[in-house]
């Protein structure tokens, strides 16, 4: 009999950063939709960049700067491990040949990283710093709510 997995309890201070995440796995279900759906890849990639400009790379700086070094240095198994993934999903988003081949890497990528920092790394993160660190990183994260104008819905 398996038992069912709890929701994880995130500190109030990270929620805003575990927000970013949900709209991150919501851009790889649109990639997946898409895929699925036969949608022009040029279609697709326009709007991953628009999300990778907007909404990935300010969530990894904010990580980079402020969270990941609660762990100690950079090399931290954990914060060594974000890090690698981070530049590799840079990578993913800087390709621009091979769409399809790229856009499910991106889907498949981005999925498997915010799932570590969720259950592994911000796990270890709340267990290491102080209450007053953590909302730093929430100060620091100027919750602006997320605002999608992106008429092209080739998810649908």
């Amino acid at each position: 009999m398996m038992e069912n997995a709890k929701p994880l309890k995130r500190y109030p201070s990270l929620q805003p950063l575990s927000r970013d995440h949900h709209h991150g796995l919501l851009l790889c279900w649109k990639i997946r939709t898409g895929l699925s759906k036969g949608a022009a890849p040029e279609r697709m990639k326009a709007y991953a960049d628009w999300f990778f400009a907007e909404q990935l790379l300010p969530h990894f700086e904010l990580e980079e700067r402020y969270a990941f070094p609660l762990l100690g240095d950079k090399e931290h198994p954990m914060v060594k491990r974000a890090l690698r993934e981070h530049r590799r999903l840079k990578r993913l988003f800087a390709a621009s040949d091979d769409l399809d081949k790229h856009l499910s890497l991106i889907e498949e990528e981005l999925t498997a990283h915010i799932r570590y920092e969720e259950r592994v790394l911000f796990t270890e993160l709340q267990s290491v710093a102080t209450p007053e660190q953590l909302s730093e990183i929430e100060r620091l994260h100027h919750g602006q709510p997320f605002v999608e104008e992106w008429e092209d819905r080739f998810w649908e």
